[in-house]
């Protein structure tokens, strides 16, 4: 009897593990459904790092490449090289940082030999990198270490001349920045809505020798490879309502705008007519509240539309959801245009 005893609170042990390991293994997809929410709605990235041969994925706040690599405490020297650039803002997951680190290598031209610490393995960029000039026609090519002693592990390059006399030079063309009002966001918050991209130009110059020395150089042609895109950076613009503007608030309440439109809804009032429901454009003949043209449109909305700021508002709603969709579009159409 006695054995029975603990055979059976040994089964009830084992029954009790697999029912919480079942368990466990039902409840994961919501764990990670959670987790996926999680980061969905904290602003955070899982961002992929690549570095000499290893890879590191990490989940992070952090708003550009420089504070990734910041906080995974991964050091650069000068000439690494990252990409994208150390400022590009992170924007979705799936995110992907390129590290390059830098190596030594010589480039010989000549009798002159340069050291240099580059992050490229381009020969003719590794020569640009070591400090010459390298024209239209010329050729680097890398070639055995001839010298351990002289050059260590460096990589060892040749640049041979072939009397070039054009040169080809190619320059970023750096990208503007762009703002655009959204009164649906507090003012004082930005969003960034689309990150920049430098653009590319490529340049090609006759050049000029004397004694085998360049003396100078004549633009042959200027392309634009590769055209820059602008940064996009929402500002909050939305607006309040201020004490004075209550009595125009509450016919625009009373007449259906919603509160959540009732901020922006008041600040285009206001830039039209200020909440008078008799104004009048002396050029135009622009008619009330809505500064409607004709003032008579406003009939659809009640036949009191000359007195009343209720109908007028009443018909305004209609006219700036038909044409820009809502209070917003109408703002910002009246932002880039001082009408609407």
């Amino acid at each position: 009897m006695k054995l029975h005893y603990k055979l059976r609170n040994l089964l009830s042990a084992l029954i009790l593990l697999i029912m919480a390991a079942f368990l466990t293994l039902q409840a994961l997809p919501v764990v990670e459904a959670a987790f996926a929410e999680e980061t969905a709605t904290t602003g955070e990235h899982f961002v992929t790092i690549y570095d000499d041969g290893t890879t590191l994925t990490v989940k992070t706040a952090a708003a550009t490449v420089g504070e990734v690599l910041e906080r995974a405490k991964i050091t650069l020297d000068s000439a690494d090289r990252v990409e994208p650039a150390l400022d590009t803002a992170l924007t979705g997951d799936n995110f992907y940082i390129n590290i390059y680190r830098a190596h030594p290598a010589i480039v010989i031209d000549g009798q002159i030999r340069q050291y240099v610490m580059t992050a490229s393995y381009d020969p003719k960029q590794v020569a640009r990198d070591a400090g010459f000039t390298v024209y239209d026609g010329d050729e680097v090519a890398q070639e055995p270490n001839a010298s351990f002693l002289e050059a260590g592990v460096a990589a060892v390059y040749r640049l041979t001349r072939n009397g070039g006399r054009t040169i080809t030079v190619e320059t970023s063309i750096p990208y503007t920045t762009e703002t655009r009002p959204d009164y649906t966001l507090k003012k004082g918050e930005t969003r960034l809505e689309r990150p920049g991209e430098d653009g590319r130009q490529t340049t090609v110059y006759e050049v000029q020798f004397e004694n085998g020395v360049e003396v100078s150089r004549t633009l042959v042609s200027e392309t634009v490879t590769l055209e820059p895109v602008s940064e996009i950076i929402i500002i909050g613009a939305q607006p309040s309502i201020s004490p004075a503007q209550e009595q125009c608030a509450a016919w625009a309440r009373e007449a259906g705008v919603s509160e959540a439109d009732l901020a922006i809804a008041i600040d285009l009032i206001y830039r039209e007519s200020g909440c008078r429901v008799d104004a009048t454009n002396a050029y135009s003949g622009a008619y009330g509240i809505p500064q409607a043209l004709p003032g008579n449109k406003m009939a659809s909305a009640g036949a009191d539309w000359q007195t009343n700021p209720v109908t007028q508002i009443r018909w305004m709603i209609g006219y700036v959801n038909s044409r820009y969709g809502g209070w917003s579009g109408a703002l910002n159409f009246w932002d880039a245009h001082h009408w609407y």
